[in-house]
């Protein structure tokens, strides 16, 4: 026989009736009460706690923010920052879904390149500059390659990144575009919306770019990041290119990213 939902109360429902709704466990939900994330705001007649109608709501942000990687200490500080903040929040999460929407019609796009390949017997095809310049709108890494080697061409993260990048395939270049895109969709929806850069929310965002940068290219520490942070906006020509999103986009992100690193820093208590 299939199992039937129970019917809550009209204004409030037990943990297990919240469970069987919702469809997260009576561990998870426990786990949110005792870290104080959500705590059940109602009482039965015998003094049982209960959840209410406006936990539900919050229950339905936290997941929200959960799908969006937000770890639970910076779910806390949105939920408790309301308003603007959360807003904000939210504005952001709209930003990524229609970017992760676009994502995925790109990512089908490919893959149905890989399959019309394989199936005449072709590779995988590397990436020359001609499909990096069609994949990043007409930029040329070739542009800035003399002088990046001269600033950092003896340094480790930038064998590590050559090493990295080498082996990416258009595929992989789609994936590496689509991850920033939606950095800098969230950048914008913050600074659109008002969001201080040291804000929880936009704290969130910069430790989604510095793991962008730590993963698709090089190992990149606080120190390093302060240093990328200060050339977007030192450098008038990475100013002009991030602007292209939104203007002042360049010092939003970079204050944004400098209060991530200077909270990575701090000694913890």
């Amino acid at each position: 026989m299939e199992a039937t939902v129970p019917t809550p109360h009209p204004a409030h429902w037990t943990v297990g009736e919240v469970a069987a709704l919702t469809r997260v466990s009576v561990r998870t939900l426990h786990h949110y009460d005792s870290v104080g994330l959500l705590r059940p705001s109602g009482r039965s007649e015998g003094n049982y706690r209960q959840y209410t109608a406006a936990d539900l709501a919050r229950l339905w942000r936290i997941l929200a923010y959960r799908d969006l990687g937000f770890s639970l200490a910076e779910i806390a500080g949105l939920l408790d920052a309301g308003g603007a903040g959360e807003l904000a929040a939210l504005r952001t999460q709209a930003a990524l879904l229609r970017t992760q929407a676009e994502q995925v019609h790109r990512r089908l796009a490919q893959v149905e390149v890989f399959i019309r390949a394989a199936e005449r017997g072709e590779g995988v095809p590397i990436m020359t500059n001609d499909d990096i310049k069609q994949v990043f709108g007409g930029f040329d890494p070739e542009t800035y390659e003399p002088e990046v080697q001269e600033r950092w061409g003896d340094t480790d993260a930038y064998r590590q990144s050559r090493a990295r990048t080498a082996r990416y395939t258009k595929a992989d270049w789609e994936a590496v575009r689509a991850e920033m895109d939606a950095v800098t969709a969230a950048y914008v929806a913050l600074l659109d919306a008002g969001t201080p850069p040291d804000s929880p929310a936009a704290q969130a965002v910069a430790a989604r770019h510095h793991a962008h940068i730590d993963t698709r290219y090089y190992d990149a520490p606080p120190a390093m990041m302060r240093g990328l942070a200060q050339m977007w906006v030192q450098d008038e020509r990475f100013t002009r290119t991030i602007d292209r999103a939104r203007s002042g986009l360049a010092a939003y992100q970079s204050a944004a990213v400098t209060a991530w690193a200077d909270a990575q820093e701090r000694p913890q208590p």
